[in-house]
């Protein structure tokens, strides 16, 4: 398999954490419903690939996403994965409840950036999906589970416009404030561009927060992702989220395209010498699969270089 030459970069982490997103971001935004089969076999092969961390499923109503309302049925076929993270996200006191049910150790909340998603996306106020998320983060804690915190709409907000890094920096604060174990910086929108991603690392570095608790999480709508992750990656961001052959969007935001490509992100990253711990040959063909699943090709570059050059 065709692989990228490498130079390394001394002012760079030599490893990242994917947090891989596809099975839960990516699969929600489709327009049909994948079967709870084809799913858990994705996660398999996902983790067959390296990825260590798979967000598996999500604990939300499933009127508001119906595309992972299998997630009871879908969890017990993928838990027996050994040292492999599986999160789910959970909205709310209920979502949780049903997760420790099925003996989930990771979660995630969704929060947002901007008064307007919060709005659109939770039905509240920003204070008041804070206060909501609060005891359910202190309840997860209690029962010793590791806690991502997911902040949208970081850089730009298609009602608001640009959001200012300060009020993000503040709300990054109060989150691991809560307790959130890690804090996930979305660009939802895909508006970001480099120099807006090292101000935002910079202004939470006086705020206090460590990058060490901080993951980015970005979207390729105007071609920026892999640039932005390597802004991140220059300020010593170590946890990058991505996208199995780029699945995914944001139903709540319809100007959102699909996530950073894993394949894309890992092409780079070898190229750099920054290790994974992934298969960059068995991920490719995982989305080659995933894609005649879905019927219609991967939108990732790399996915469709290197399935052409072995076709």
């Amino acid at each position: 398999m065709t692989l990228p030459m490498t130079v390394m970069d001394e002012g760079l982490p030599t490893r990242i954490r994917i947090h891989e997103v596809g099975a839960r971001d990516g699969l929600q935004n489709e327009s049909t419903i994948v079967p709870t089969e084809i799913k858990a076999e994705f996660i398999h092969r996902l983790a067959a690939a390296g990825l260590t961390t798979i967000e598996a499923t999500s604990f939300v109503h499933p009127d508001w996403v119906p595309q992972l309302a299998d997630a009871e049925r879908l969890f017990p076929m993928v838990r027996d994965l050994e040292d492999v993270r599986l999160p789910a996200l959970v909205p709310n006191d209920r979502g949780l409840d049903r997760a420790l049910a099925l003996g989930v150790r990771q979660v995630a909340v969704f929060a947002s950036a901007t008064e307007s998603f919060a709005k659109a996306n939770l039905n509240r106020t920003l204070d008041e999906s804070l206060a909501m998320f609060e005891p359910v983060v202190a309840r997860a804690r209690d029962e010793r589970l590791h806690v991502r915190g997911y902040l949208s709409m970081c850089f730009g907000d298609p009602w608001e416009g640009p959001v200012p890094v300060d009020q993000v920096a503040r709300l990054v604060r109060t989150l691991v404030d809560m307790g959130c174990d890690e804090v996930s910086l979305g660009d939802t929108i895909g508006v970001a561009t480099p120099g807006h991603v090292q101000s935002l690392l910079a202004t939470l570095i006086e705020e206090g927060v460590r990058l060490s608790k901080v993951g980015v999480h970005f979207h390729d709508t105007y071609g920026q992702a892999l640039a932005n992750t390597f802004a991140a990656l220059q300020h010593g961001v170590t946890t990058v989220d991505a996208s199995a052959g780029g699945l995914g969007g944001c139903p709540y935001a319809k100007s959102a395209t699909g996530n950073l490509a894993t394949e894309d992100l890992l092409w780079m990253l070898q190229g750099l010498g920054i290790d994974t711990g992934v298969d960059l040959g068995l991920l490719t063909a995982t989305s080659v699969w995933m894609a005649e699943q879905l019927g219609r090709p991967s939108p990732s570059r790399t996915v469709s270089a290197l399935s052409h050059k072995e076709s």
